[in-house]
């Protein structure tokens, strides 16, 4: 008997190392595959960008094709109404892209002619709100550097689900229910996006048959037919209709830009984001002051290391606001900014047991936004990392006559401001929140992206430092408890539920004055991120719990059709 009782202790001890080994504080394991690996903020997106992915497409063809069926399925946050950025690697040479397909605005839209409508302010709606989208355009270029599929092909699973319907699911119902009151407001939008004057519910089948013949129009005629053909006429006429100064010509002249990506080095790794007029810039320099303080020091939940980053926001995003323009009107002094010099002497303002609360000159913008972003790895290690946006719920609330989208409102983010870099001129692109992210140390090649407006900088730095910092994995660097702050001065910081109330009652002591969010919040932005192991050729991805999505593997050809056997 005793022999037995030792075999029991021994059996119970062994499936407490056992339990013990398994536990973790995440809630979602990595996808991990050698094939390729879409991850959305919607499965039927991941889906389709999947499928692409098994009829041989690039991860560009699977990253447009993804970001197609988004606009249908996640109407309220993207579509071909809004605008796009991107950042490529290519597998073959390690080469990494990026392209600013951000609008411009009117020609003929300037502060006089706000003024005598009554606005004395960017109006944040509406049609003088909406700028040129440039996601289209955005598009056709990538298709055309980085594609392998037909350009037409890219689009049927968006037309499929805009005219047989998906079943709107959980979180973007609850995005399009607090989103009625514009939506009534347009007489378009009630048509196209309620039912009764109501939201669909949950698992409620949505089709937009108006939005499936924009997009095979797109399939069928390019770019060209957003521009120039028959989508553009409507844009003008929809324009003309509200009384807006869109012009033919803004619309045909407009051309998406290569840009070479700007970066910075944190503890190793390689850190890039897109050049102004988006905001990446601040990721860099917050990244450089954090550098500055042994963050993996301190526990991934602890004051010291919220502190710490909080405080580096501040600093990052005063700058943000007061340089951060359309380099193409004006200097933006990108590279001062993101100097270790520059970050050393920000660094030294922080105090380690005081938060500072001092006001920044200037107007702050202060928005959530409404975003979505992608990243895809294929099995030749092209990794795309993606975002597009119709910036605020259902962007500028205006819908084109006949074709069941929206334009987006990004005009709104400009200032009227005389001389300050984001003031409103003709074709000028406004101050843009939307930023795709990438960074790199070795064989190790990552593609992330955090959404929300002006939570995505601050987000992209804390899923960097939450990576290399605190040693986690994709998955649990996009899980992790975050904070936001959505304001340009002030003490006030969002922050979720999950960090331990010790942690909180001693950021308060500190002088942070903390607006609690649920354990989830949308407030801190959904994310993605895959990454590209180029010594093993294995990939790895992870999709963030705060929106729908899902990282979905490109399928392994088990079923692929062999030879009938001889009789």
């Amino acid at each position: 008997m005793a022999h037995v009782s030792r075999f029991l202790v021994l059996l119970m001890v062994a499936g407490t190392v056992t339990a013990f080994s398994q536990e973790r504080w995440q809630a979602r394991s990595m996808v991990i595959s050698k094939r390729g690996i879409v991850a959305t903020s919607q499965t039927l997106a991941s889906q389709a960008g999947a499928q692409v992915l098994a009829r041989g497409g690039s991860a560009m063809d699977a990253a447009i094709a993804a970001n197609a069926a988004l606009g249908v399925v996640e109407p309220m946050m993207n579509g071909i109404g809004g605008d796009l950025f991107v950042l490529y690697r290519e597998g073959k040479t390690g080469k990494l892209t990026g392209i600013n397909a951000s609008g411009w605005s009117p020609q003929g839209l300037t502060a006089e002619v706000l003024k005598s409508k009554r606005h004395y302010g960017m109006p944040q709606d509406g049609i003088d709100s909406v700028t040129v989208p440039g996601c289209v355009n955005g598009w056709e270029k990538l298709h055309q550097r980085f594609g392998r599929l037909k350009w037409n092909e890219l689009f049927q699973p968006a037309i499929y689900y805009a005219r047989e319907g998906f079943p709107v699911t959980e979180l973007i119902q609850g995005a399009w229910d607090g989103s009625v009151g514009k939506l009534r407001a347009d007489e378009n939008a009630r048509r196209v996006h309620l039912k009764d004057g109501k939201a669909p519910r949950v698992g409620e089948l949505f089709r937009n048959p108006a939005l499936g013949k924009a997009l095979a129009l797109i399939a069928a005629e390019g770019a060209s037919a957003f521009y120039r053909g028959a989508i553009a006429k409507s844009i003008l006429a929809t324009s003309k209709r509200l009384g807006g100064l869109m012009s033919a010509a803004d619309l045909a002249e407009y051309q998406s830009e290569w840009v070479e990506p700007v970066s910075t080095s944190y503890r190793g790794w390689k850190v890039y984001e897109l050049p102004p007029n988006g905001q990446g810039m601040a990721v860099l320099s917050m990244l450089n002051i954090m550098e500055r303080f042994p963050l993996g020091n301190h526990a991934p939940l602890s004051p010291e290391a919220f502190h710490l980053k909080i405080e580096a926001q501040k600093l990052a995003y005063a700058d943000l606001q007061r340089y951060l323009g359309d380099p193409r009107f004006g200097p933006v002094p990108v590279s001062e900014l993101i100097s270790k010099r520059y970050a050393g002497e920000r660094a030294s303002l922080v105090q380690a047991d005081k938060a500072a609360c001092s006001s920044e000159a200037g107007n702050p913008i202060s928005s959530a936004g409404d975003t979505i972003y992608l990243s895809v790895v294929d099995a030749d290690g092209n990794v795309a990392s993606l975002i597009q946006s119709i910036y605020l719920s259902f962007g500028s609330g205006v819908v084109v006559d006949d074709y069941g989208f929206h334009l987006h409102n990004r005009g709104g983010l400009f200032v009227l401001d005389k001389g300050h870099p984001n003031e409103l001129q003709p074709r000028k692109r406004p101050f843009h929140t939307i930023i795709p992210g990438y960074m790199e140390k070795d064989h190790l090649h990552v593609g992330f992206g955090i959404m929300g407006g002006l939570n995505q900088a601050q987000a992209h730095a804390q899923f960097v430092s939450n990576f290399i910092d605190h040693e986690m994995n994709l998955q649990g660097a996009l899980e992790a408890p975050r904070f936001t702050k959505l304001t340009f001065s002030g003490c006030d910081v969002m922050i979720e539920d999950r960090v331990p109330q010790t942690a909180l009652d001693s950021l308060r002591e500190k002088g942070h004055f903390l607006q609690i969010q649920g354990p989830f919040s949308s407030w801190m932005g959904g994310g993605q991120a895959v990454m590209h192991d180029s010594t093993a050729k294995v990939n790895y991805a992870g999709s963030s719990p705060r929106k729908d999505g899902a990282a979905v593997p490109e399928p392994d050809p088990y079923f692929v059709p062999r030879p009938a056997r001889a009789r």
